[in-house]
C-alpha cells in the first residue's frame, strides 16, 4: 500500500508540477503575446511616419517643375502625367512650355507616320529634336524646338 501512495503522490507531484508548467507557460505566452502587440505597434506606427514622410518627399520632387518637364518627354503617358502635375495651383510657365513643345511634337510625330517613306524620315527628325528638347529640359532652360517651336507655343497658349 505504501507503493500504491507513494505511486499516487508521485503521480499527484507530476500533475501538479505539469500544471504549473502550464501556467508558467500561458503566462509566458501572454507576456510574449504582450510583447508582440507593443513592438507591432510600434513597427506601426513608425511605418506610417516614414510614409507620411515619403509621402512629403515625392509631393515635393513631384511638385518641381524641371520634373515636370522631364516627365511630359515620357511618351504621352508621361505627358498626360506631367500635364496633370502642372494642373491647378502648382502651374509652372517652364512645365507648361515644355508641356506644349512636347504636345506639338508628338502630334507632328502621329501626322506624319501615316506617310510612308517620307514620314519615317521625318519622324527621325523629330526625335533629333524630341532629344534636343530633352536636353533643354535637363538643362533648365526654356529651349523652343527649332524651326516649329514658336507654333507649338502659340498654337497650345492655353496649356
Amino acid at each position: 500500500m505504501s507503493d500504491e501512495k507513494s505511486l499516487g503522490d508521485d503521480l499527484n507531484d507530476m500533475l501538479g508540477d505539469a500544471k504549473e508548467g502550464a501556467r508558467k507557460a500561458a503566462k509566458k505566452a501572454e507576456e510574449f503575446g504582450q510583447e508582440a502587440k507593443e513592438k507591432a505597434k510600434e513597427f506601426s506606427e513608425e511605418a506610417k511616419e516614414k510614409f507620411d514622410e515619403f509621402s512629403q518627399d515625392t509631393k515635393e520632387v513631384l511638385g518641381d517643375a524641371k520634373n515636370v518637364a522631364l516627365v511630359a518627354h515620357l511618351t504621352l503617358i508621361g505627358w498626360v502625367i506631367a500635364f496633370v502635375m502642372n494642373g491647378g495651383d502648382k502651374k509652372t510657365e517652364y512645365a507648361s512650355f515644355y508641356l506644349r513643345q512636347m504636345l506639338g511634337l508628338m502630334l507632328f510625330a502621329i501626322v506624319l507616320s501615316f506617310i510612308p517613306i517620307i514620314g519615317w524620315f521625318a519622324n527621325l527628325i523629330i526625335l533629333v529634336l524630341w532629344i534636343m528638347s530633352l536636353v533643354g529640359a535637363l538643362s533648365g532652360e526654356k529651349k523652343e524646338t527649332p524651326v516649329i517651336g514658336h507654333l507649338f507655343q502659340d498654337w497650345f497658349k492655353s496649356i
